[in-house]
């Protein structure tokens, strides 16, 4: 099954475990999203309008100035609504996300390229190569090393951030994670110029970064479960007089990053989309 960028419509239904997205109609690039079916369940493509309001909601929220592609209906034999799928385009980039019969948030379905969809879902050099485990932050990009330009302008309008870490996406876009009365994410397009600036955290608690292994077992699953072959960029753990408060989790999932908050305890609060 083919979803392409164009607005034609397509009412086949599928059970095939993967949804093919081609993502420029001109070349033959294309990626997969990873969704099987239940057994005796399969996909029925509807419209936008079609989708629970709830889903809208939730896509308004967490991918404001979103561009809807497709959504599938996952249906058993009998015609009953087992769950959803969206998929959008975000900054220039596909997202895809499972929710529930009621319309309720799942997880964020896997992407791999065509090459890749029966093997450890990355090659070298491809779009999701930072899933190697032995080339993790390969899309790090030393402080000194980002254009001149996004440094003047983080100079010239956060002049008392500390800057702790900076990212390049597979789209030449930046990101940089710094520090001032707070934690935030500032990102730029691949021309250097400013997109927008994400609050990560407020000022308070005392922040402290942490490795993947810190993390509570729960949020370790919580995060594999929501989030399938996602990449762990930085960690983050906040106490308050001495008391631990809870985590923040920066994450790179199909080219999307995504800030995750967890309790003390390791449980889920919220999640911000980064870019």
């Amino acid at each position: 099954m083919s979803v392409s960028n164009s607005t034609s419509s397509n009412n086949t239904s599928s059970s095939s475990p993967v949804i093919g997205i081609a993502l420029d109609s001109s070349t033959n690039d294309s990626i997969y999203v990873i969704q099987p079916c239940p057994r005796g369940y399969f996909r029925d493509s509807v419209t936008a309008t079609a989708l629970p309001a709830n889903i809208t909601a939730y896509l308004d929220s967490n991918y404001n100035g979103f561009t809807f592609l497709r959504g599938y209906e996952i249906k058993d034999s009998t015609g009953n609504i087992g769950g959803y799928v969206a998929i959008i385009n975000y900054n220039g980039k596909p997202v895809a996300v499972l929710f529930d019969g009621t319309g309720a948030f799942v997880r964020v379905l896997e992407q791999r390229e065509r090459g890749d969809l029966y093997n450890d879902g990355w090659h070298r050099g491809g779009r999701f190569y930072d899933r190697d485990p032995n080339e993790r932050g390969r899309d790090t990009i030393s402080l000194s090393a980002l254009p001149a330009s996004v440094l003047s302008y983080m100079s010239a309008n956060y002049p008392n951030d500390s800057l702790i870490k900076a990212y390049i996406s597979f789209d030449s876009s930046y990101i940089i994670i710094s520090e001032d009365s707070g934690l935030n994410a500032t990102v730029f397009n691949h021309a250097g110029d400013f997109e927008k600036r994400v609050k990560l955290y407020s000022p308070g608690p005392v922040a402290q970064q942490v490795d993947q292994t810190a993390l509570p077992a729960n949020a370790q699953a919580y995060l594999t479960t929501t989030y399938p072959n996602y990449v762990f960029e930085k960690g983050f753990s906040f106490t308050l007089n001495g008391v631990l408060q809870g985590y923040i989790v920066v994450i790179d999932s199909n080219n999307t990053k995504y800030e995750v908050e967890f309790d003390a305890s390791g449980n889920f609060i919220g999640a911000i989309t980064i870019w």
